[in-house]
């Protein structure tokens, strides 16, 4: 199973949007089969075969999400984020902003959805091919 340290070190290769396609081939290739990551302080569930899991530590402090989910700013922030104009602090604040609660990126499908705090879909998006 994967660890959190392999996992880091994937995420050490990033150094924008652009290089996340990746990421999730790097995510998928040690066995994570999806993983919910959460706006409101950066902590990220993984999922593998068999029900494994493990929970990661919050990332930064508490941000206040927007309650209702905007389609229209989510799309803007990943648009810049996408082509490395952002860092990825500020990805999550836009977010937070777009009252987007958690994306859930699945290795299998190839797709990442963002739920508003509800839980509704505001936003599916394709993950290229690196």
């Amino acid at each position: 199973m994967f660890t959190l340290d392999q996992i880091h070190q994937a995420a050490s290769k990033i150094k924008s949007g652009a290089d996340f396609p990746q990421y999730v081939q790097d995510l998928k290739s040690i066995g994570v089969s999806h993983y919910d990551n959460y706006v409101s302080d950066g902590r990220t569930n993984y999922f593998g075969s068999n029900g494994y899991t493990l929970n990661g530590e919050p990332k930064y402090p508490l941000l206040a999400i927007n309650a209702s989910g905007s389609e229209e700013k989510l799309k803007l922030a990943l648009s810049i984020h996408q082509a490395g104009q952002t860092d990825y602090m500020t990805f999550c604040r836009q977010a937070a902003e777009a009252g987007i609660e958690k994306w859930t990126t699945d290795m299998i499908s190839l797709k990442v959805t963002y739920f508003d705090i509800i839980g509704n879909e505001v936003v599916v998006e394709a993950i290229p091919q690196p």
